[in-house]
């Protein structure tokens, strides 16, 4: 079988089967009672969704493995690599592209629609939204690709004069090249030697650099965000916590507060639900939703910690117990956290921000790992593209909770609806493109003559119109300068507890 990796296609299909697993397991208990035996489709795509952004993620250190086939080799071409990765790179990134901006959308529409309208007009209602985003999406993409779908790389033209083969080899500091020259013709050759190659790309890799370009921007926003927020708001979440259990005379007067906000916002939700069925669904609607939702949400926070600081029943003393567990767990996962996002963010400014860059640093790392044991270096690199996924969900949530013009869809272990669900693998999937992007960029030491290298690496920093972003680094300057102002901010107002806000009111 020569380099054949058997091995490998077997771990390969086993962590498939894991993911679909994990993936059916947190459907079933993150799901909302109210969804529960019907929403089939809904929770396919889902699953199907989670499935695809986890596989794409271990892709990377699967093409890192499959190039180890050919180490031995001469050149790449001179063995049969295990996996097809270049192939299955672009497939199942257009997979990640259908499912965002076409099965996705037509679930959330279906799901949303009128409960009052038949299967068949919610159908064709979410058809109808779903053919009109392809149509123009379809447009978009045909124009761009024959206008601009293009790389241009930059070469140089070599030339040199024959001379005899000689019949002796005699090379030191003052012969480098056959001749008698001390300069070969690729040292002496002139600025005006350098050309621009121009060929056009393939309609699936400029598909898949669109949508990476798309996922860049929110990547930066939300990653560059939650980078920071991730750890640092378990470990303020620890410096905040219940020092000590309330009397019942407290727990009365706060439980009542709630009550009043509890019917506040039912009656402003009553007074929203009034407006759709009379068909007043503008501007000033939306942004009463999103901000009865938030409220909601805070609402919900809030009857949490009452509970944690006044718990009752039998096992009282247990569940206060566990409830300071709780919190010390989540200090020293919001401290293993912060080391690993304090990593991240140098690893950047050392080897992506500063030309040339000071040390390979994480990629380093990594190989002396692979060199303890095959898949420890594998297995950390894994890990720390998923944090990035994390960090992006978690960047998300915060800017969802302060923003008003960001709709927020929060993740509950068993009361998530599948609106909130479709959304989040939306967002993971569009972000899970530019995170493998991002790797490929950060560790490209470490993940050097792969598949994902020349997707991510050449063709996608060389497309015409794009590959300036790439050039003077703007998503990684995005990404850090947001990680330093939330950290800026969780320093100057992390510490201080959250007041219950007070009466609520519908904007006029």
């Amino acid at each position: 079988m020569g380099d054949f990796n058997l091995a490998l296609i077997i771990v390969a299909i086993i962590v498939c089967v894991l993911v679909f697993i994990f993936n059916v397991y947190l459907l079933v208990n993150y799901q909302h009672p109210d969804d529960a035996n019907q929403a089939y489709f809904p929770k396919f795509v889902v699953v199907l969704g989670l499935s695809v952004a986890a596989i794409s993620i271990l892709m990377l250190p699967a093409d890192v493995a499959n190039r180890q086939a050919c180490q031995h080799a001469i050149y790449n071409g001179a063995c049969n690599l295990t996996l097809p990765m270049k192939d299955l790179w672009l497939a199942i990134y257009i997979l990640d592209a259908v499912l965002v901006f076409f099965v996705i959308p037509f679930a959330m529409f279906y799901y949303e629609g009128d409960q009052d309208k038949s299967v068949g007009k919610r159908i064709k209602s979410a058809l109808l939204w779903v053919g009109t985003t392809a149509i123009v999406c379809g447009l978009v993409l045909g124009i761009l690709y024959g206008i601009i779908g293009k790389v241009d790389f930059n070469v140089m033209h070599l030339s040199s004069s024959t001379t005899n083969f000689p019949s002796t080899w005699d090379f030191n500091s003052g012969q480098q090249c056959i001749g008698g020259t001390h300069q070969c013709s690729a040292y002496s050759a002139s600025a005006s030697s350098e050309k621009t190659w121009t060929m056009r790309t393939t309609f699936p890799e400029y598909v898949v650099a669109l949508a990476t370009i798309v996922g860049s921007v929110l990547f930066a926003i939300f990653g560059g965000v939650g980078i920071a927020c991730l750890p640092l708001g378990l470990i303020f979440s620890f410096v905040r916590r219940p020092k000590a259990v309330i009397t019942r005379s407290q727990y009365i007067k706060e439980a009542t507060e709630l009550g009043k906000k509890a019917r506040e916002l039912k009656k402003a939700a009553d007074a929203l639900h009034q407006e759709e069925r009379s068909g007043s669904k503008g501007r000033k609607w939306r942004k009463n939703v999103k901000a009865v939702g938030k409220e909601l949400l805070q609402l919900e926070e809030d009857v949490k910690l009452l509970e944690e600081m006044y718990p009752q029943g039998e096992k009282a003393e247990t569940a206060w117990a566990l409830t300071v567990l709780g919190y010390l767990a989540k200090f020293v996962l919001g401290i293993l956290g912060l080391i690993v996002s304090v990593a991240w963010v140098a690893h950047i400014v050392i080897y992506l921000l500063i030309n040339p860059p000071l040390s390979p640093f994480l990629n380093e790392v990594f190989i002396k790992l692979d060199n303890i044991w095959g898949l420890l270096g594998t297995a950390a690199f894994a890990f720390f593209c998923f944090y990035l996924l994390l960090a992006v969900i978690a960047g998300a949530m915060m800017l969802g909770l302060r923003l008003v013009f960001v709709t927020i869809h929060p993740m509950k272990w068993g009361a998530t609806l599948m609106n909130s669900f479709l959304f989040n693998v939306a967002l993971i999937l569009l972000c899970s493109i530019s995170v493998i992007q991002f790797c490929s960029t950060a560790f490209a030491y470490y993940a050097q003559a792969t598949a994902a290298q020349e997707i991510f690496g050449h063709t996608l920093q060389s497309l015409r119109g794009i590959k300036y972003l790439y050039k003077y680094n703007v998503f990684q300057i995005a990404f850090v300068t947001l990680a330093g102002l939330t950290f800026v901010y969780y320093a100057a107002f992390g510490w201080r507890r959250k007041k219950p806000s007070g009466r609520f009111q519908l904007s006029s």
